[in-house]
């Protein structure tokens, strides 16, 4: 139970986030309509590996995603409170299901993609991922 509570915590918290990123940012192409459905990805990290997951996605894996139209809206690391400081956030936007479906397919298939999973296996920095899709309540400012 007291997992759980932690987990809405944080997922609200992070999605309060993103609104404020994105309003601070003028992010407009965050903005859409119709069926559009944002994913909430949480990264927790391998003790003492989250310096290498940064890098590896401020250096590779924010390119890759880019190139196959995975539209991350913003990246967060804890501040150090546990149980979150081994859990890297990061929130995709989608113009469908089925978009994300095929840009995420798209991205499994592209020699860049495999290169980094054979790097991840020899070099492991994530223990665990969770993954959800979420759309936007009929009042949230971000649609």
């Amino acid at each position: 139970m007291q997992r759980r509570t932690v987990c809405s915590i944080a997922l609200v918290s992070f999605a309060a986030g993103a609104i404020i990123t994105a309003r601070l940012a003028h992010l407009n192409q965050v903005r859409a309509e119709g069926n559009r459905v944002f994913e909430l990805r949480l990264y927790h990290a391998v003790p003492g590996k989250m310096p290498a997951l940064e890098s590896r996605f401020r250096d590779t894996t924010s390119k890759l995603l880019a190139k196959h139209n995975l539209n991350v809206v913003g990246y967060w690391v804890s501040d150090g409170a546990a149980p979150w400081d081994n859990t890297f956030i990061w929130v995709v936007a989608h113009a469908s299901r089925e978009e994300a479906k095929k840009n995420w397919d798209a991205l499994r298939a592209d020699p860049g993609f495999q290169e980094m999973l054979k790097s991840e296996q020899t070099d492991k920095t994530v223990e665990k991922l969770d993954t959800t899709y979420m759309h936007p309540a009929d009042f949230s400012p971000l649609q």
